[in-house]
């Protein structure tokens, strides 16, 4: 298949349209849309998250075109190495560590990036590649520096961006550093999670440039795009959310295994028990809605992990990270809500108060709340800077 036809693909000039008629892909990005194919930068073995079966699928360019074409052209995300490198075989491995983003994503981010032809860019995350092409396509090649942590996934970014025409500078080394032999940058973007911003990069960033960035607590494994402004002083950056998305997280933030067993043993059961007039719906919402993210916020050192429901019943289990504190509430239908606590802490009476910050607050969606970061600081805020709410 020529390059040319690559990129005329029905199913991906389908992509584009809905991307653009579903307000992700911006009528100035699509230029770059059309010039750079995020199959360009995918390897021949990939897996794909299936929309259908909730799972990552296995996908050989090789054993099946079709499908590989289709999922290149899809709005999914595509994982592309498991367990940093150590997994082999075609089988999903145990933990994605690297991965394409859904297309939507990459535009949305692109568009909050506010990237002009001329301006210096940072990227943060390397990963495949397409994102530093677009980039690149936009601003022009000189102008992109991007900074990947893995060995082996820089390098195949290096040879799939230079195969393509796109050779832009690629640097292996811990992305939380910057890039600082490159600054000063107009605009910095970040394809990790991360839970603490190092100010490295508000200081290799201009006065007045922007730094788009994936920001969240440990939570939950969400994150929420943060847009800041670096102040003309260049001390601090601070701007609103722009919305939900779900990133890997920057390796140096992972946050380590939470192991059940260490907190309880024997079920909840028989332990400090209460109930919650509070409802599953009101408490847990959506996936991507603003209350775990609102939670997250307020309530601090705590790792919240939503089960699965099974038989009307889904219970919510919450972990402390400095200590052995826990709790557990069991939402079932039809019924009065029941708690079980253990622990130092009372995380669930953590968790309802914060919930009630929450609705008294009126119920703020993403985009009302904001982040400020400082040399010895950073805080999330509802409305304006003076708000805090951590």
């Amino acid at each position: 298949m020529t390059a040319k036809a690559n990129q005329d693909r029905p199913s991906r000039t389908e992509l584009g349209r809905v991307l653009m008629s579903g307000g992700a892909l911006p009528v100035d990005w699509a230029p770059s849309y059309a010039a750079v194919p995020r199959s360009a930068f995918l390897p021949d073995l990939m897996w794909p998250f299936d929309m259908d079966t909730g799972t990552s699928i296995a996908v050989s360019r090789t054993d099946d075109p079709g499908a590989w074409f289709g999922y290149a052209d899809s709005d999914v995300p595509v994982v592309t190495q498991w367990d940093d490198g150590a997994h082999t075989g075609t089988d999903p491995g145990r933990v994605s560590t690297s991965s394409a983003s859904m297309p939507s994503v990459v535009f949305r981010m692109l568009r909050d990036l506010d990237a002009h032809p001329g301006n210096r860019v940072l990227e943060i995350g390397t990963g495949t590649g397409w994102n530093a092409a677009l980039l690149a396509h936009r601003v022009g090649v000189e102008n992109v520096v991007t900074v990947e942590v893995d060995g082996a996934v820089a390098e195949r970014a290096r040879a799939s961006l230079s195969r393509f025409g796109a050779a832009v500078r690629v640097v292996h080394g811990d992305g939380y550093e910057g890039c600082p032999e490159g600054a000063p940058y107009d605009r910095i973007i970040v394809t990790a999670g991360v839970r603490h911003i190092p100010f490295a990069w508000v200081e290799q960033a201009r006065p007045g440039g922007l730094i788009v960035v994936p920001w969240g607590t440990h939570y939950s494994n969400g994150d929420t795009v943060a847009r800041l402004v670096v102040a003309q002083d260049g001390r601090s950056a601070s701007g609103a959310f722009t919305g939900p998305v779900e990133f890997m997280k920057l390796r140096a933030q992972r946050l380590p295994l939470v192991v059940h067993s260490d907190y309880v043993t024997g079920g909840p059961t028989g332990r400090d028990e209460s109930t919650t007039d509070i409802t599953e719906d009101e408490f847990v919402g959506d996936r991507f809605g603003p209350q775990r993210f609102a939670l997250g916020l307020r309530i601090s050192n705590c790792h919240c992990v939503v089960a699965d429901k099974r038989d009307g019943a889904r219970p919510v289990w919450f972990y402390g990270l400095t200590d052995r504190s826990w709790a557990c509430v069991m939402f079932r239908d039809g019924d009065t809500a029941r708690v079980w606590q253990g622990g130092p802490r009372r995380l669930w009476e953590e968790a309802e108060a914060a919930h009630r910050w929450w609705e008294n607050a009126g119920r703020p969606g993403h985009e009302r709340f904001g982040l400020t970061v400082t040399a010895s600081a950073q805080h999330a805020w509802l409305d304006e800077p003076g708000q805090s709410v951590n």
